[in-house]
């Protein structure tokens, strides 16, 4: 499918903002408030509030922390914790307008009509965006997408991204509201225009050309960069908050002290000055991209799939492992690194400041929350590497490592030995299960074509990965 983007819309053409304008964010967790909405507080902070934050959640959860920010005004304290574990604490007041969570979206849909309003932005996770290879909605495997569907002929929201969208962008179409910037804060490869591909698919479906005619023509869907590793809350946060600052703040939240966002600037009607609070605004966010989502994303993962196998709970743990830390470094250095280059960025250094980072015992983030949608990291974070390599007839052995790190994590899951609950949005469940239950899972598993694509069944594929879950057997201390 071809990605249907607008361009006419650009820094140089946009309206300036006079402000106040809105940026409204559906999903409300803790990575949005540790960095989008923490960008914009450095933005008020040096005086420039034209811009504020209004936010709400699709689904009906997180009600404690909703409550807690409607009670608060929309603000909170961010703690940061930097890797010689110094403590620092931010009151972020952006968010002015929390929306509680009502099935109808009624109070997202009105502030999406609103003139005022100028970018719509969502943090909705991997795997919420339901794409295959192809860019395609896999519509076979997300049956909430079928059900967000006939939502919508009823003129009913649903739950889904697409189904959320599609109802707030027809209220604004029908009010008149002008253009709109679609801003994707996940880490999604392309993220913008692959999101953009799943809208405009999604409205199609359902019949709606008027509106698809509208989005092409009023909305820019510009491709972002996000990096900042942000636990879940814990009550130890609020603890040190409450010793540090004297507030109760029942929605405050810590993450590590590095952020990074890189954004293409292509807005439909304005933006906020990021590029002077340290937002790379640039061309094209591709290179950036590719290094966060392979020498980070991934290396994180497999840290967390790892460090679950050898009996750690945390990724710190994991990553001051020498043996974990070294499957980590291999990969990125044997297999990764070679694929990216050429680069703006220094690859070995990046790589070297991402294991620092993961290395960092105050952050305390949890391979439980990294290790989950393993069916959306791996096509997404892995696959590419190992389909690059093999098309240029080099080896995948370091890079085999993950996925067979994955499957042995997943053989766990199935005979119900993992420590923690598994979370995946787009596994199905009773395949996943079939696989481990195999006469032969590790070719099952190589015969997945929602984990490789045009790759399940490669033999070379099946060959590296038998060969690398013989090594994490050796790690784990189970015979062949």
């Amino acid at each position: 499918m071809s990605i249907a983007q607008d361009t006419r819309f650009d820094a140089a053409t946009a309206p300036a903002p006079a402000g106040p304008f809105t940026i409204l964010h559906l999903g409300l967790g803790a990575f949005h408030r540790a960095h989008q909405a923490l960008y914009l507080q450095a933005l008020h902070d040096r005086g420039d509030a034209r811009w504020v934050l209004a936010g709400g959640n699709l689904r009906p959860d997180m009600p404690d922390t909703i409550d807690a920010l409607r009670a608060q005004g929309g603000a909170y304290t961010l703690e940061t914790v930097s890797a010689q574990g110094e403590r620092r604490y931010a009151w972020v007041q952006t968010i002015r307008t929390v929306v509680p969570y009502t099935p109808d979206l009624a109070g997202l849909i009105a502030i999406a009509a609103d003139p005022a309003t100028r970018i719509l932005s969502f943090t909705v996770t991997e795997a919420g965006y339901y794409l295959d290879s192809r860019n395609d909605l896999d519509w076979s495997q997300a049956p909430e997408l079928g059900a967000d569907l006939a939502a919508a002929r009823e003129g009913r929201p649903g739950s889904t991204l697409y189904g959320a969208l599609t109802a707030l962008l027809r209220a604004r179409k029908a009010a008149g509201a002008g253009p709109i910037t679609l801003l994707n804060c996940d880490n999604l490869r392309h993220n913008g225009d692959r999101s953009r591909e799943g809208l405009l698919q999604f409205v199609r479906a359902l019949g709606d050309d008027a509106l698809a005619t509208w989005i092409v023509s009023n909305t820019t869907s510009p491709n972002a960069m996000v990096d900042r590793i942000t636990p879940r809350p814990t009550p130890e946060v609020a603890d040190r908050v409450r010793a540090a600052t004297g507030r109760d703040d029942r929605a405050a939240l810590m993450s590590e002290s590095f952020t990074q966002w890189v954004i293409e600037d292509r807005f439909a009607a304005g933006r906020p000055a990021w590029e002077t609070v340290g937002v790379d605004m640039v061309d094209s966010v591709l290179p950036y991209e590719e290094a966060k989502i392979r020498l980070l994303n991934a290396t994180h993962s497999c840290v967390a799939w790892a460090g679950t196998l050898a009996g750690y709970r945390f990724i710190h743990e994991g990553t001051q492992d020498p043996r974990i830390r070294r499957m980590a470094a291999d990969y990125a250095t044997d297999d990764a690194i070679p694929v990216l280059q050429p680069s703006p960025l220094d690859l070995a250094a990046y790589r070297d400041v991402v294991l620092e980072r993961f290395a960092n015992p105050a952050i305390a983030d949890t391979n439980q929350r990294v290790a989950m949608d393993g069916f959306s990291k791996i096509p997404g974070f892995i696959t590419p590497t190992i389909r690059e390599r093999l098309a240029r007839g080099e080896g995948i052995a370091s890079v085999a490592m993950l996925p067979a790190l994955f499957l042995a994590y997943l053989q766990r899951w199935h005979a119900g030995l993992l420590p923690h609950e598994y979370q995946d949005q787009v596994m199905d469940v009773d395949a996943a299960h079939a696989i481990c239950a195999a006469a032969d899972p590790v070719a099952a598993f190589a015969d997945d074509r929602l984990l490789w694509g045009e790759l399940a069944g490669d033999p070379r594929l099946e060959t590296a990965l038998r060969a690398a879950t013989g090594r994490v057997r050796h790690f784990i201390g189970e015979s062949p």
